[in-house]
């Protein structure tokens, strides 16, 4: 389009006003208690910046650009001024962003907890000699295109819209299956039971993308909840089912994953943080340009959960996660486990802005009901030591990496001591279990044995192993329990000549990583018969961290007893004083 350069530049010039505009609006603004000047001499004031002085120096690069660059007037425009506005805002600070208008499209379907393709997990298989065989359905999701058109675990890929993809790289494969709704993709799939070829024709449609991944029980009276995928427009709906569920099938007390959880919509976790916490109690602040205006969220649920509950977060636990997880650690109402979550606590609100793009725009800060702040510093504008090290002047060692937020300290309820500044630090620490890169290696040798050899298992076709088969359609909504698919010695060592005379892996390799083959064998048919999300569930008895919050449950049910007899205290001191 011939115009579109000054489409961007009105764009960019549009945003620079509105920042123009925003920093005179501050500048009447006095500091108090400034020190006295020791010198003299007078400081010359920086003439200010005008818009036109902008508008000009932005169009004469642009132009110098198109008559001198190689690249000449062929440039990427999307990118270039994406890039300016980009630069722009992070100078103001790290989370302010500009989305294109794909990006904001992109940026709408995911907080609507959903996408759109025919929603289906896909993995490739190489042969002894590392050459790729195919790409293969892994699992598809309840209810998705894949699902309704019979796809299944072990169907090799030939072909998709006429494209022959034999041997192709997993991501050529995956971007031909990708496309806007409503568009075809015709696939041409091996039936691996069967080895007839067959034509599947599918509607690319909308497949959802919750944010609890898993809710099931853990064990008897312990109910577990995945909240893994971010806070979306159907986050707290997806909690208050799982609750139903767990309750019905006995659960007492609760374990919440936020592990990874990087936010999202701060709603839905206040309505989270709202279950837990008496009427009245603050679950989060946000301040914004006029820092003595606070505007308080409280919970307003008049029969709140009494049950304990453990948090689980990382370092990947972020934004709204931080707020759920501060809100029930500053009123004592859960015992937090983990590691030190990242420390964003900046609020983002949009703008939408010409031409289908968006502007999001940091417009306050959050603080947690005992007036900590979570955002860690971010004042050298490094965003390369923002994002890696925790923050300006926390150095990450590469071996300690839980970092110890740096501000001020603050009280829970019961007086527990907190502090501020750099994410939420967890009551107990539990560092996740850790490998080597050369085992990681080692255990990526072993990738395509396990697939290749439990397809056979899933399919029947190893005498002996029947009981292992998982050929039938997915049952989706299962909780796998101790006798499904078990990965005994014996399968152990069909699985071990298997890569040995196939794959000429050492049978000392192979008993080198004995677990983990056993784990990822038994994952494998949970997949094809239960579908990837409950083949979680596998690794759940190898998390550490997930193996000490039930550890700890005596001890968050004390800490929830302890709060809610100084919430009884409280409110017979009020109905005293009335």
């Amino acid at each position: 389009m011939k115009n579109r350069p000054y489409i961007y530049l009105s764009m960019l010039l549009s945003l620079a006003m509105l920042f123009s505009a925003s920093v005179h609006a501050q500048d009447p603004v006095a500091v108090k208690d400034a020190k006295p000047k020791t010198t003299a001499v007078k400081e010359e004031k920086p003439a200010p910046i005008k818009i036109e002085m902008v508008e000009t120096d932005v169009a004469e690069a642009l132009s110098i650009i198109e008559d001198s660059h190689f690249v000449g007037k062929d440039i990427n425009y999307n990118s270039v001024f994406k890039s300016a506005i980009d630069g722009m805002l992070h100078t103001l600070d790290p989370h302010s962003n500009y989305f294109d208008a794909k990006e904001f499209e992109q940026f709408r379907t995911e907080q609507s907890s959903r996408y759109f393709g025919i929603g289906a997990t896909i993995g490739d298989l190489s042969d002894p000699d590392g050459k790729m065989i195919a790409t293969y359905i892994r699992a598809t999701f309840d209810g998705a295109p894949a699902h309704r058109a019979g796809l299944r675990y072990g169907d090799k890929i030939v072909e998709v819209n006429g494209k022959d993809v034999l041997g192709k790289p997993y991501n050529e494969v995956r971007d031909l299956l990708r496309g806007p709704r409503g568009t075809s993709a015709k696939l041409v799939v091996e039936k691996y039971g069967t080895n007839r070829r067959e034509t599947v024709e599918i509607i690319r449609d909308a497949v959802p993308q919750p944010s609890i991944a898993e809710a099931y029980m853990i064990k008897p009276g312990v109910g577990y909840i995945a909240m893994t995928g971010g806070f979306n427009q159907t986050t707290y709906d997806e909690f208050r089912a799982a609750m139903v569920k767990l309750k019905k099938n006995g659960m007492t007390q609760l374990i919440l994953d936020l592990k990874d959880n990087g936010g999202g919509l701060v709603g839905h976790a206040y309505r989270v943080a709202s279950t837990f916490l008496e009427p009245g109690q603050t679950v989060f602040t946000q301040k914004g340009r006029i820092q003595a205006i606070a505007e308080r969220y409280t919970s307003e649920n008049p029969d709140p959960e009494k049950m304990p509950v453990v948090v689980l977060v990382n370092r990947n636990s972020a934004s709204a996660s931080e707020i759920l997880a501060g809100a029930l650690q500053d009123h004592d109402r859960a015992l937090i486990v983990g590691e030190t979550t990242f420390g964003k606590g900046l609020v983002q609100n949009p703008f939408v802005l010409d031409y289908g793009s968006m502007l999001l725009l940091t417009i306050a800060k959050y603080e947690t009901p005992s007036g900590r702040l979570i955002q860690r510093d971010y004042s050298n504008g490094d965003l390369y030591s923002y994002y890696t090290k925790g923050g300006v002047g926390r150095e990450d060692d590469g071996e300690d990496e839980s970092q110890t937020p740096a501000g001020p300290e603050s009280k829970t309820d019961l007086g527990r001591t907190v502090y501020g500044g750099g994410g939420i630090e967890p009551d107990v620490e539990v560092k996740p279990n850790m490998i080597t890169a050369e085992r990681n290696r080692a255990r990526a040798r072993l990738n395509n044995p396990i697939f290749d050899f439990a397809l056979d298992l899933a399919y029947g076709k190893l005498p002996g192993f029947e009981n292992l088969k998982a050929d039938k359609p997915i049952r989706f909504e299962y909780d796998i329990s101790a006798t499904d698919f078990v990965i005994d010695d014996r399968v152990y060592q069909a699985f071990k000549k298997h890569a040995v005379d196939k794959y000429k892996l050492s049978a000392a390799q192979i008993d080198a990583e004995r677990q983990y083959v056993e784990r990822s064998l038994r994952a494998e048919l949970v997949t094809a018969a239960y579908g990837t999300t409950t083949s979680y569930q596998v690794f759940k008895d190898y998390d550490n961290q997930l193996m000490k919050a039930i550890e700890l449950l005596p001890r968050a049910k004390q800490l929830a007893t302890e709060a809610r007899t100084k919430v009884n205290n409280a409110e017979r001191s009020s109905a005293d004083n009335r």
